[in-house]
């Protein structure tokens, strides 16, 4: 039997989990989680934990795809790799961009092959970053879709 989603009574019980007992808190996870909390879990992270559990069960879960890619990140860890990078984001035809330039704010709409500026369609965002700001850039990185190397490093 599936349960009806109340948002009000959601908000409220999210809002009630920070005066609860920690043994009380325990019993929360115990029954959301279907076993004990890690001994070692202080009160805010419990909370957080069955806030997010209280969540997920509303609105549902992460995408398989998101499980998968965490799933890859953890093992590489637990095996003394260095965890990937993320993957590119992909736009959606219709998102749009904004991206300030010397005071001028410039806005690109993604196509479904291309985005649209100025009211012209161009092949790429680097065509677009070229435009705005007449040199040779990375379209993604000049709108902030990609980070630039140095702040990829964790070393």
């Amino acid at each position: 039997m599936k349960r009806r989603f109340d948002p009000e009574g959601l908000t409220t019980e999210l809002a009630s989990l920070s005066r609860l007992e920690l043994n009380v808190l325990r019993e929360r996870w115990a029954a959301l989680y279907c076993s004990s909390p890690p001994v070692h879990f202080r009160r805010s992270l419990l909370i957080r934990a069955i806030a997010y559990r209280l969540q997920e069960n509303a609105f549902g879960g992460l995408k398989p795809e998101t499980r998968r890619a965490l799933q890859r990140i953890a093992d590489n860890v637990a095996a003394g790799k260095a965890p990937s990078t993320a993957p590119s984001r992909k736009l959606k035809p219709g998102s749009r961009l904004l991206r300030e330039w010397h005071g001028v704010t410039h806005e690109v709409i993604v196509l479904e092959n291309g985005v649209l500026f100025r009211g012209q369609r161009y092949r790429s965002l680097s065509e677009v970053a070229r435009v705005i700001t007449r040199s040779r850039r990375s379209g993604p990185l000049f709108f902030g879709l990609k980070a630039a190397s140095s702040e990829r490093s964790c070393v």
